[in-house]
């Protein structure tokens, strides 16, 4: 029977970084990461890497922890983001400078930094269980008992389990917590499109009739494009060929972007709106993408679960390591996160359905409204400290 203080099932992104923050803060902490699937092979980032956009709040964390460094060839800064409703004359910019910032933001390729975080397990004392799964659970008084589904069936116990395997979170249906959610009737497309002139730092967010379709900035020249549709449209673009793909795009985008010259392999995700009926549990706490889902539209998926890591490391700093797990930090942890991730999913469902809709009086007081954003600078603060992670 092996025994830990943190025991985090998910190794991906949010796992990843969890078990690496909490070590590089607690260095004498004993952590285990449990995760199902081997890293794949370290290769050049592809002209299919996905991305994920760091707001500029997650940056400065990162690189606090030397997690993160603004001179890699896989991160790009968000030097002005784009708000537009195709069709109406609302729109709106918000810039770096006007915040006495650097960059909003970066958009980072998920492969390569997925390698540097793995790396960063194996370089600290952390045990890593890769490949496992957790087959049984079992929760006592003092500890959490899992078993892995090796040869040998290993036993690890810890004081506090961290869930953070995802949104089909396999641990979670384990702990039997309950996953409330509806799928939107909008599925999204996500591809990499090369683009001329190159992007200069800019990320666009264009609402069109369709759904929204954002662009962020990529190396190389690139756009990482999550373009959301409803099912039987998403199914047509998906059998185009790649020149009508791009003409489709740039048909609905328009060219404020660039002309769109090249695109590599297009995926498809379906959007749902999930919350967990509890981000806690006995000697349990759930983080990142099996806490919570949203929508893509505000670009806030993975900075939510980035302060999920942020409050769980400060929740156990100002906790003797005894306690650590107890009903009284697992109920302080609920308070702390409670309302940020409602004040997201709540921000993004409803930004979702109101531009989602075409009456023309709705219509109009959005542009109405963007307007308003770009001339006012306090109004557009709210929506700027949102963008870059800044919610406290």
């Amino acid at each position: 029977m092996q025994q830990f203080d943190v025991l985090i099932v998910g190794g991906g992104m949010a796992g990843a970084t969890a078990a690496v923050s909490i070590k590089k803060q607690i260095p004498n902490c004993r952590i285990a990461v449990v995760e199902a699937f081997a890293p794949k092979a370290q290769s050049h980032p592809s002209f299919d890497e996905r991305c994920i956009a760091l707001a500029e709040q997650s940056v400065d964390y990162l690189s606090q922890l030397n997690l993160f460094n603004k001179t890699w060839p896989f991160a790009e800064p968000i030097l002005k983001v784009n708000v537009s409703d195709r069709g109406h004359f609302g729109k709106a910019a918000i810039t770096p400078q006007e915040y006495q910032v650097d960059a909003l933001g970066y958009v980072v390729e998920v492969n390569p930094y997925g390698q540097f975080l793995h790396q960063q397990l194996q370089s600290q004392d952390i045990s890593l269980f890769c490949p496992a799964k957790v087959t049984s659970l079992v929760q006592h008084l003092d500890y959490v008992e899992v078993t892995l589904d090796s040869d040998e069936a290993v036993k690890l116990r810890a004081k506090l389990l961290v869930v953070a395997d995802g949104a089909q979170s396999p641990t979670r249906e384990l702990l039997n917590l309950e996953f409330d959610s509806f799928p939107y009737e909008q599925g999204a497309l996500i591809a990499n499109v090369k683009v001329s002139p190159e992007h200069q730092g800019q990320a666009f967010e264009r609402f069109t009739s369709q759904g929204p379709i954002a662009l962020l900035p990529m190396s190389e020249g690139r756009f990482s494009v999550a373009w959301c549709m409803n099912q039987s449209a998403l199914e047509e673009v998906l059998t185009l060929d790649d020149s009508q793909f791009l003409t489709r795009l740039q048909q609905e985008f328009g060219y404020r972007g660039g002309l769109f010259e090249a695109v590599g392999t297009r995926s498809r995700y379906p959007l749902v709106h999930g919350r967990i009926s509890s981000v806690v549990h006995h000697r349990v706490v759930v983080i990142g993408n099996a806490a919570h889902a949203i929508h893509p539209i505000a670009g806030q998926g993975f900075n939510l679960g980035m302060r999920d890591i942020q409050c769980l490391v400060t929740q156990l700093e100002a906790t003797e390591l005894d306690s650590w797990g107890c009903h009284g930090f697992t109920q302080a942890y609920k308070v702390a996160r409670d309302q940020d991730i409602g004040r997201v999913m709540t921000l993004t469902d409803g930004l979702v359905r109101l531009f989602s809709n075409e009456s023309r009086s709705i219509a109009f007081g959005r542009s109405c409204g963007l307007m308003m954003i770009s001339l006012f600078p306090n109004l557009k603060m709210p929506l700027a400290r949102q963008l870059m992670g800044r919610v406290q």
